[in-house]
């Protein structure tokens, strides 16, 4: 399979890094440079914040060591402000990313992004974790 560029939501991110979630094999496949995370600095931000508010101040810094430190990251910060996500413009962080990373696709359970299936163009196209996860298997 060919390294797929990922932009992964905040809440999916929470569970691939659960070590009891029937995800966390995402984060070894991570490890393992299997796939390439995309992000923005206000994605990045935004992460942190979340750890820390739902798993600790540890969990945070440890992982953004390890985001600092990965080869199969792309840290973008887009230029356009595309705007799709109307019901959660704090949604938009991730469309913006994915576009201007040229993701193959959004990583996401929120149904917000289900928008983006009637927007012609730009084409992002969103998985659910559980669709993302079965690629693994």
């Amino acid at each position: 399979m060919n390294r797929r560029y990922i932009v992964l939501d905040t809440n999916c991110l929470l569970q691939i890094l659960g070590v009891h979630s029937k995800y966390h094999h995402l984060w070894d496949r991570f490890m393992d440079e299997e796939y390439i995370l995309c992000f923005s600095t206000e994605i990045l931000f935004e992460y942190e914040e979340i750890l820390k508010q739902k798993a600790s101040k540890t969990v945070a810094e440890m992982f953004l060591k390890v985001i600092a430190h990965s080869e199969n990251v792309f840290r973008k910060d887009p230029f356009y402000r595309l705007e799709l996500i109307e019901s959660d413009p704090d949604d938009n962080k991730f469309v913006d990313c994915a576009f201007a990373c040229q993701a193959d696709f959004i990583v996401s359970d929120d149904s917000h992004f289900d928008v983006l299936s009637q927007i012609p163009f730009p084409r992002i196209q969103v998985k659910r974790l559980e669709e993302f996860s079965a690629e693994f298997e």
